[in-house]
Formats: structure tokens, sequence, C-alpha cells
């Protein structure tokens, strides 16, 4: 069975390249009926925290990520990466380095000022027993490090990126575990996949330097050896290392913009990979049974904050209205919009004339606040086109019409409108931009009959005499 897992450390909250990297792991899982393993690797106490492991919890479950098994925790499993460095140390393939941190350093600036590569020098391996008892009676803090065979080459056939190899001349002698006791990420992680029956690993290209040293702790304690693909990196549009000025990073940060989860989902898939020809929108279901491992391009990723704008703008289009009024209430709730007292329906159609034109909740929701305020902002520049003389005379005239209107709907409103233009001999534009400017502020938005059936007689009756009100000066003064 398929097996494979996404192993975070809790250091912060999930960022896009550890959600591509459990979204593809996801993928595969599900395609090939297998598990879909979640780790969490807390082996420094001192960054761990518990918020962060909620943080990634909360930002996998938003994304529909959910595992079949985990969470599990490597701060719970100390002795058992003991037992596997005493087996080690039993076999002669690992041992005590008792060398301090200053004598360390010492070595490496040496090295620096040589212009030579630096490794560690094998110095506590070759001690005698004499002084091995020495330093273990003046209680000296000692390491264990994994005795690396360097007469030998290593390699692996990556699925991705195909044969890598290094020799083993060019892998220091690692640790295994620290002086208190806590193991080192390469052998954790090794143990641990191997225990849990891990069959492939998927993970960031940054991995492969570790993977040889994995390997040769694989063939140490005689575990077998997985199958390792090795995803591309994700850069910013400039080529730079993603970070925050290429949009946010954190995953729960592009929830709080208003992403839709399947919207970044769909994106973060195609973030290395691709279904071929022109599909681009598909969702997780679909991607599921498209997804190829070995399709995953070796060449770095390009993450485009524009293109999952448009993306999701197009998610938006073609959501249901229930399910977007399920994404913008915590929006409406965050802008004190009461939402108890609003009739369902209601928002809901004002969700179908507004979600065409708006790219993600954030803006949904400031949309849909023009239905529910009880004051607007008029754009300015709107005021001194439309809400002039002669545009507040042709809001008068269209007033008295509406007020005497009872059969207030889409197709009476405009019937009404465009006859008085005709009997005034004015173009319907005439009041169709003040009207506009008078019920929702702004210049542009859904067609404008659709909006004066969706306030309905009361409110478009009550923003047309606002606006009435309104002077160049006074509304300048009180924005």
């Amino acid at each position: 069975m398929v097996r494979v897992r996404i192993a975070p450390s809790p250091t912060g909250a999930i960022h896009i390249g550890l959600a591509r990297s459990a979204l593809y792991n996801f993928l595969f899982a599900r395609q090939n009926n297998g598990k879909f393993i979640l780790r969490i690797e807390d082996t420094d106490p001192s960054r761990s925290t518990r918020e962060s492991v909620e943080a990634i919890l909360e930002g996998l479950k938003w994304l529909s990520l959910y595992w079949d098994e985990g969470p599990y925790f490597q701060s719970q499993r100390f002795p058992i990466y003991k037992e596997y460095a005493e087996i080690l140390l039993k076999e002669g393939r690992a041992y005590y380095c008792y060398c301090s941190q200053e004598r360390l350093k010492a070595e490496k600036e040496k090295a620096l000022k040589e212009k030579r590569s630096w490794q560690y020098d094998r110095h506590c391996l070759y001690l005698s027993k004499k002084e091995k008892e020495k330093l273990e009676r003046e209680g000296v803090p000692k390491v264990i490090r994994f005795l690396v065979p360097s007469e030998r080459n290593i390699v692996f056939e990556d699925i991705i990126h195909g044969r890598i190899e290094k020799s083993g001349r060019d892998v220091e002698d690692f640790i295994l575990l620290r002086a208190d006791g806590t193991p080192t990420y390469n052998f954790a992680c090794v143990v641990d996949d191997a225990l849990m029956e891990i069959t492939h690993v998927i993970r960031a290209v940054e991995h492969i330097s570790n993977t040889f040293k994995q390997i040769l702790l694989y063939e140490a304690l005689n575990f077998k050896i997985p199958y390792f693909a090795h995803l591309p990196l994700i850069l910013g549009k400039d080529g730079k290392k993603l970070s925050k000025r290429h949009g946010a990073v954190s995953i729960m940060e592009y929830k709080k913009m208003g992403i839709l989860p399947e919207a970044l989902v769909n994106y973060l898939a195609l973030l290395g990979w691709s279904p071929g020809g022109d599909l681009e929108i598909f969702s997780l279901e679909e991607a599921i049974k498209l997804f190829k491992l070995e399709k995953v391009k070796k060449s770095n990723a390009i993450f485009d904050f524009q293109k999952l704008e448009w993306m999701n703008s197009e998610y938006m289009k073609r959501s249901t209205n229930e399910r977007l009024l399920m994404g913008v209430k915590p929006f409406l709730i965050e802008r004190n919009l009461s939402l108890d007292k609003e009739d369902e329906r209601r928002l809901l159609a004002i969700i179908e004339i507004n979600k065409e034109r708006s790219r993600n909740l954030n803006e949904l929701a400031d949309n849909i606040a023009i239905y529910l305020k009880e004051e607007i902002t008029y754009d300015e520049e709107g005021v001194k086109k439309f809400l002039d003389e002669k545009g507040k005379e042709n809001l008068k005239e269209l007033l008295k019409v509406y007020e005497d209107l009872t059969d207030f709907n889409k197709e009476t409103t405009e019937k009404v409108l465009r006859e008085l233009a005709n009997n005034l001999n004015k173009k319907p534009a005439e009041f169709i931009h003040p009207l506009r400017l008078a019920l929702t502020g702004k210049l542009v938005g859904p067609p404008i009959f659709d909006v004066v059936n969706v306030m309905g007689k009361e409110l478009v009756i009550k923003r047309i005499k606002k606006a009435l009100t309104l002077t160049l000066d006074n509304y300048s003064q009180n924005n």
C-alpha cells in the first residue's frame, strides 16, 4: 500500500511551499488508494509552539487535505530514537563525539582561511579507550555521530530528477543525537519514515542533500528505502525565493484576503505540474484522477498572485450563491453588518448580481455592504460629473416616477425610466449614471436595474433623496 506523509515543523503557520507538498502527497495517496500521514517534527522545544501546531492543522483542514493517520509528534518518540542510535553504536556504525563547539568553530575558521571545504575530522573516532574514560569521568557533553562509509558512492533514482549520485567522501560524519538527547532531523526522519512504513517521500528539492545521509541510515539500520520525489522550488515572478513581497506566504493569510480554498488548491496543483492541454480549472476530485507524480517538472515554479486572483474570480463566478454566502458571512460580520435582520433570499440575490465583479470574498463583502449599510461613500469624481445641477434635476424627475410606481421591480423600473427619458427628449444614460451613483456611490457595477430590483423601493427612494442633498463641498468635508 502507498503510504506518504507531510512532516512540518511547528515553528510557524503553514506556507505555500508546505501546502503544495501536502497537496501532492494527498493527491498521490488518494489516487493510489493509499494513506496520507501527518507527522509534526517538534524536536526543537525552543522553536516549536502549540499555536503553530494548531495553525498547521487549521490550514490543512481549510484546504480539505485531511490526513488518514496522525498527527504523530516526534517529541513523544525520543526513546525510540535513542534505541536505534544505540544499535548503531553497538554495531560500530556510530561513535561518541566529545568535541566542544569552540573546537569545531576554530576548525571551521581555519578551513575558511585556507580556502578549503570543512568536514568533521573524526577526531573523537580515534580517541583511545583511556581518553574516552577520562572524558566520561569529567562529564564532558557528547553527541552521537554516524560513521559515513566514505569509500563508496551514494546513488538514488529520483522520480522527478532521475539518477542522483554523490561520493561518500563529500558527506561528513553527521550527528544523530545531540548532547541533550534530542535527535537531528535526518535521524528522526529516517526512523519515523521506516517505522511508519512510508513508501514514497515527496518533498521539496532542498532536501536532496539530506537524502544521501538518509539512504546511508536506511541501509545501516536494515530499513527498506522508500522512493524519493523532490519537488521544484516555488519562486516569485522576479525569480527570487518566495517571500512576503510576492504576496502572503501563510496559507491563512489567503483566507483573510477572501481567497476560496478550492481556488487555492487548484492553483497550488499547477505550481510544478500540469494536467496537459488547456485545462486550468479543475476540482480536487478531478486533480486526484489527473495527477501524475512523474509528470512534475524539474524546473522551478513561479508564484503569480495575479494569476491566483484571476483563478479565484473564476471560482466565484462558478460557485453557487449559497456557497459564497457561507464564505462571505465572516467578512460581513467584520464590517459590523447585522445579518440577523436580513432575509437570506435577499442576500443571495445581492450575491448573484455582484459575484462576477468580485475577485475575492473581501471584495464581495464590500459590494454587498452597499446594500446593507445606512451610509455609503460616493466617488468624488462621480459627484462632480453626475450630481451637478443637471444630474440632480434628472434624479428629481426620476424620483417622482419611482415614488408613484406601485409594482416596483426590474422590468417596471427600467420601463418607466426609459419612458421618462423619451418624454423629456433625453438619453436614458442621463438618468442611469446619476441613479447608479446615488444608489451605490460608484461609477460602475452590476446592471443598474438589477441593483434597483434587489435594493427595493424603500431603499432606492431613500438613497435618491440622500444624493439630492449632496454638494461637492459638503461631500468633501464629510469625507
